[in-house]
């Protein structure tokens, strides 16, 4: 279970860091026009990537939790990465667009690992 332990852990720890460093770089807009909506969608990411990196660590020590919980939160990063788009599609900024159907394919293929 190398190969899916290591995408969720990578994706986990990523999404992270992208948001921390859209924090640090004053790149997150809608923390002045959409403090509530941002705030829940925020919320929603980092929920995700804590359970990616849990599942990541449960499956690379191989603990039987790991399977599930890897599982749920695929199911969590493939909402985020069909949802997430639509915003920099607007912005007309399609090179996210492609970061997102590389996390979707390259999920797919790491779900089967563990089924």
């Amino acid at each position: 279970m190398f190969f899916p332990a290591l995408f969720a852990l990578t994706v986990g720890v990523g999404m992270i860091g992208q948001w921390v460093v859209s924090y640090q770089t004053g790149k997150i807009p809608e923390l002045k026009t959409e403090p509530i909506r941002i705030g829940f969608h925020i919320a929603a990411e980092m929920c995700t990537a804590a359970a990616l990196i849990a599942g990541g660590i449960l499956l690379m020590v191989g603990v039987p939790a790991g399977r599930p919980l890897y599982l749920v939160a695929s199911g969590m990063l493939f909402y985020t990465c069909i949802v997430s788009p639509g915003y920099f599609a607007q912005q007309g900024n399609w090179a996210w667009l492609g970061m997102f159907s590389a996390l979707i394919t390259t999920g797919i293929i790491a779900v089967f690992f563990v089924l």
